[in-house]
């Protein structure tokens, strides 16, 4: 971890981490908040000369936890509906996402939101819109269900959230934050009691990966740009523009560069980005929020039958509605009944033509080398045979903390400065269980 934020400001105002981390997130939180202690630690020591005395250090620790701004996703209810990284047991993941909360309210960590709940995995698993936010929304109120349920004060920990939705070709995608921020705030205020700042929604959007085709893939920048320019008339918090070659591999370079540049020139050059909501009144709009929100309750209505989210996923229900809805839009593209250019329609005729070949050579795909695995596995054993003592004594700590019902990531603050992730990870499960889908 600090390897990877080595000359990055972790404290610094303009500085934000958001971390796409569900399984592990609470050791991976734990080490970035470390990280960010020992950067401010070294510079008190190369301003004072010295290294910080205990109680230097605690204030060090206080005032980072403070300050550090960013967004961990653990949310571990949609990996099980739509994503597959779950590796806890959803019960023991659920409690380590309180103990995170709770930490945070304790310390005073008001600047990182210790959930990002996301639907845009959802979508990506096959999820239609209407599909997407119901499930994203019903998931967001039950962390808040079981927030409550563990004596948590609803304003403590509700401006923590922060959403993560999908941004594709549908017209829904248009209204999708409007109708997200109507129901949270609507039911913050009328069913919590909220107060103003817990009723904002405040959410990211990406656009989609899965309108990312392998044909004609120079066609693809087409789609973000226009899938973007939907987020931002829609008044997403932040955007995210996928690279066109993300279809087929990790983006290079020169397509990250493309994929900025689209924010860059919406936001710099195109000139009714100036004003904000330029659509809001348009009758379309105002039609289609009212329909979407009208969709979305319906959802609601159904997970409700099932025993609520919980409920609805000891049957599968929500995975068993993204893989019909999934193969529904793969029978749309490949009758052609869903019209997509390059793909099943206005296809280039010349076979060779279609494939894009940037500077008259293929596309590199990103792969670590033999050698670069082999370094940080070398790395890893070093770390364990330099901390084994004291590594051992901590996870023990760290299983009886589990055993007793403690706040497990106040432990693991601690632990990762003497234990890899492996090692933690390990010691969890032999406590917590692991992940198991009911079958």
């Amino acid at each position: 971890m600090k390897k990877l934020y080595a000359g990055f400001d972790l404290c610094s105002p303009n500085t934000s981490v958001s971390m796409t981390i569900n399984g592990p997130a609470p050791i991976m939180t734990a080490m970035f908040f470390n990280t960010a202690i020992d950067q401010q630690a070294e510079a008190f020591r190369k301003g004072k000369g010295r290294a910080p005395t205990a109680p230097e250090r605690e204030a060090i620790r206080e005032r980072v936890l403070r300050t550090v701004r960013g967004t961990v996703q653990a949310d571990i209810l949609k990996e099980d509906q739509g994503q597959n990284t779950c590796i806890f047991s959803t019960e023991f993941a659920l409690k380590m996402m309180g103990d995170i909360q709770e930490y945070f309210i304790e310390k005073g960590v008001e600047n990182f939101y210790s959930v990002s709940i996301s639907g845009y995995h959802i979508a990506e698993a096959g999820a239609n819109p209407i599909s997407q936010l119901a499930f994203t929304l019903a998931n967001g109120f039950t962390y808040v269900e079981y927030y409550l349920s563990r004596g948590m004060k609803i304003d403590d920990f509700a401006r923590n959230f922060s959403f993560f939705f999908s941004s594709g070709m549908d017209p829904e995608y248009s209204v999708l934050g409007r109708v997200a921020r109507r129901i949270w705030a609507v039911a913050m205020r009328d069913l919590y009691g909220a107060d103003e700042s817990s009723q904002r929604l405040k959410y990211h959007i990406q656009t989609s990966g899965r309108s990312l085709h392998s044909m004609e893939i120079q066609f693809n920048d087409i789609r973000t740009t226009l899938q973007a320019l939907t987020a931002l008339n829609d008044n997403c918090n932040s955007l995210h523009t996928n690279a066109y070659d993300e279809a087929i591999t990790t983006p290079t370079e020169e397509s990250v560069r493309r994929a900025m540049a689209i924010q860059m020139i919406i936001n710099r050059e195109f000139g009714p980005s100036m004003n904000e909501n330029q659509l809001q009144g348009s009758f379309f709009m105002e039609w289609l929020t009212d329909a979407v929100e009208e969709a979305v309750l319906a959802e609601f209505e159904r997970i409700s039958d099932r025993r609520g989210v919980l409920g609805a996923m000891e049957t599968q229900y929500q995975r068993a509605k993204i893989q019909e809805e999934s193969l529904h839009y793969e029978h749309l593209k490949h009758s052609g009944r869903l019209p997509i250019i390059g793909v099943n329609t206005f296809e280039n005729p010349d076979a060779e033509g279609a494939e894009y070949k940037p500077a008259g050579s293929c596309i590199q795909l990103t792969r670590a080398s033999h050698e670069e695995k082999m370094a940080q596995l070398n790395n890893c054993r070093r770390f364990q045979k330099q901390h084994a003592k004291e590594g051992k004594a901590a996870l023990a700590r760290l299983k009886d903390t589990a055993l007793s019902g403690g706040n497990i990531f106040a432990e693991l603050m601690d632990v990762v400065r003497v234990a890899s992730l492996g090692q933690i990870s390990h010691a969890l499960y032999e406590v917590g269980g692991k992940y198991r889908r009911n079958m």
